[in-house]
């Protein structure tokens, strides 16, 4: 038989076949032409015997896998870690299975549930054990007070003044929190209206800037989101503060939000006032929560420290005076500190964005420095932006200009700037430089277009399924948070790819897109599918969702790619044993006697079967005998019967191991 007959059949060049010749111990020399008859089928049944040993060794090497581990971290990827954290959220910033997390602290002899939580010494241990470098948190808190070069800038602005031109304006302040501690109630008490019924879910989905007087002194509140979707808007709004006011729910005590708040007002260096809000609830227990706040770090003036206090409730409006009070005094005490000259050019920051179906690309701003007026060139980044066309403060009235410290909705930009940008009136409007401002601006508005799938690591990157999302919202900040919320999505096998992203309402562009992109979603975020792209979206088979609350879509996302997920095959290894004796033998089938050596062995488990330490070949456990009954299980040290069933024949001396295999669901952890 000619070589490259005998390769055809083998599937294999014949090159291949050549060089592993030797390897199955036949000798035909390197550039052999042609083999006898006889050698030929000897090779081809011991290349299929080869071949079938290396597929089960191969198997047996992924199965071992799936014991030892549900997941693997790439060596020395960084991972930050806050100071406390549920074990379950660790497992998400690992990016691994809680169990695989929960397995890893029980070989460190530390026994915790997915609720519970561990220091942050405990997590960096178990964090370095996984193959990642641990860093906390703080660091990453400093870094989310982000947009370096436009804070540099302001600074530059501020610090430049002459003492002698300085005036006192009004105080800014931030009120942060876990969510649904109150902070939205606080704010509707001190300023006597009613913006959370307005709210979907009772939840502030963007960041607003409200302007009060009390005792003849006029105060900026910025309300920040309280959910953990809103980092970002968050941090942003303790940029612009001069004062925060920490808002903790009596009854709920410290939660991961509260913690999250603490380190963004600490890496601002911020002065803040703590609200000790719904003391009139029945399971209010202030002494609790207060000792909670000094594992923290916050220790207030009623237990010694330095951090003033206020016990309020909110809903029925006892202690807001006392709360205005001690913020007009730190705003007393950081006199010095929350001064501005308003006869100079103006210059903010950007604390909303977005585009107007009516009124174009909007911006709501906090003047820190000057004043702005109307008809003023807008610049940012030495940009030309547009120019003021009209203001309104914070109840909508129109106004002229707008002195330090006020929070004013900006309209004439000709594109919407970036949250957190430094708005600054040039002193020569034609210095500012005219080009596109989609080259400055770190997310324009207008043209929001398609983002790249990110690429997967490691060899088995073409089995990840990625979910197409296309993502339209009515403002930048709500478009940041919930981006912000689907790179929390970490799994080895599916993620979330967002192809398409802006604001405005829902486009046929959109539907197209996501045609063209299966498997995919189109997701509004308080924003419209016109009517007549209803039928479009029918016709092209595309899932259009809109959603008014930011976790009810995050929550959809999670369940769209548990749909995805294949089945979890585990693995578990039950025993041992050495075939002693052979009774009885047909055709794919074996009575054989067994010592049992380690662990135990069960009826219908499936066998690995080695001989000479080499596997060669796989079985089930028809039944089990013991004596003269049968039984379901044998343990180590025992002798047995076992009815097997496999097309290898099994030998006096040969090695058989015994496991099981299921398949389980697997399901993608939801973080929010």
């Amino acid at each position: 038989m000619n070589v490259t007959e005998l390769a055809r059949r083998l599937r294999v060049t014949p090159q291949q076949l050549l060089a592993k010749m030797p390897e199955l111990g036949f000798d035909v020399g390197a550039r052999a032409i042609k083999i006898d008859d006889r050698t030929a089928d000897q090779i081809y049944k011991k290349w299929l015997e080869n071949s079938r040993r290396e597929r089960l060794r191969d198997q047996l090497v992924k199965q071992q896998a799936i014991v030892t581990t549900d997941g693997s971290a790439p060596e020395n990827r960084e991972v930050t870690l806050p100071a406390v954290v549920a074990v379950r959220d660790f497992a998400g910033k690992l990016g691994l299975p809680v169990t695989r997390v929960i397995q890893q602290l029980m070989k460190a002899g530390i026994l915790a549930s997915q609720n519970e939580r561990i220091d942050y010494m405990t997590a960096s241990i178990i964090a370095e054990e996984l193959g990642y470098k641990p860093l906390p948190e703080s660091k990453i808190e400093a870094e989310m007070l982000a947009s370096v070069e436009s804070q540099d800038r302001l600074k530059e602005i501020l610090g430049g003044q002459e003492k002698v031109s300085l005036k006192e304006r009004p105080p800014v302040i931030v009120v942060m929190g876990h969510v649904d501690h109150g902070k939205t109630r606080t704010l509707d008490a001190i300023r006597k209206t009613h913006v959370m019924e307005g709210e979907s879910g009772g939840i502030t989905q963007h960041i607003g800037a409200y302007m009060v007087e009390n005792k003849g002194k006029p105060l900026t509140f910025i309300d920040t989101p309280g959910h953990e979707a809103f980092t970002v808007m968050r941090s942003r709004g303790a940029k612009v503060a001069d004062i925060a006011i920490l808002v903790v729910a009596a009854d709920d005590g410290v939660q991961p939000q509260t913690k999250e708040a603490i380190n963004i007002i600490t890496a601002a260096k911020l002065p803040y006032v703590v609200a000790l809000n719904k003391i009139d609830k029945p399971d209010a227990d202030p002494n609790r929560v207060l000792g909670q706040l000094a594992e923290c770090g916050v220790n207030v003036e009623e237990w010694g420290g330095t951090v003033p206090m206020a016990k309020i409730s909110a809903k029925i409006g006892t202690g807001i005076d006392a709360l205005l009070d001690l913020v007009l005094l730190v705003a007393e005490m950081e006199k010095e500190r929350i001064m501005s000259n308003p006869d100079t050019r103006a210059a903010g920051t950007i604390i909303e964005s977005r585009v107007d179906k009516g009124e174009g690309p909007v911006a709501t701003a906090i003047i820190q420095n000057g004043t702005l007026h109307r008809n003023d060139a807008l610049g940012i980044a030495g940009v030309a932006y547009g120019r003021v066309r009209m203001m309104r403060d914070w109840t909508g009235k129109i106004m002229d200009e707008a002195t330090p410290g006020m929070p004013v909705k900006i309209l004439g930009f000709k594109t919407a700037p970036a949250v957190g940008d430094i708005l600054e009136v040039p002193v020569n409007p034609s210095d500012l430089e005219v080009k596109k401002t989609k080259n400055v601006s770190r997310q324009n508005v207008e043209s929001l277009t398609a983002t790249k799938a990110q690429p997967v690591e490691g060899e088995d990157a073409h089995k990840k399924v990625m979910l197409n999302v296309i993502l339209k919202t009515d403002v930048l900040g709500s478009l940041e948070a919930l981006l912000g919320m689907t790179e929390k999505v970490k799994h080895e096998l599916v993620g979330v790819d967002v192809i398409q992203k802006g604001l405005g309402n829902i486009t046929e562009g959109d539907i197209e897109r996501a045609a063209n992109s299966k498997p995919s979603v189109v997701y509004g975020f308080n924003v419209m599918l016109p009517p007549a792209l209803v039928h479009k979206a029918r016709e092209k088979e595309v899932d259009v969702v809109l959603y008014k609350v930011v976790y009810d879509l995050f929550d959809n996302i999670v369940e769209r790619l548990n749909k995805l997920l294949p089945q979890e095959k585990i693995i578990t290894e039950l025993g041992s044993a050495e075939v002693a004796a052979i009774f009885l033998t047909e055709t794919n089938r074996m009575v054989v006697g067994l010592r049992v050596k380690e662990g135990k062995l069960i009826t219908a488990a499936k066998l690995r079967v080695f001989r000479n330490n080499e596997i060669i070949g796989e079985g089930t456990i028809e039944s089990l005998q013991s004596g003269k009954s049968a039984v379901k299980e044998v343990g180590a040290g025992t002798e047995c019967g076992l009815s097997y069933q496999g097309k290898i024949k099994l030998q006096v001396g040969d090695r058989i191991e015994g496991y099981t295999e299921e398949s389980k669901a697997r399901k993608v952890e939801s973080f929010r």
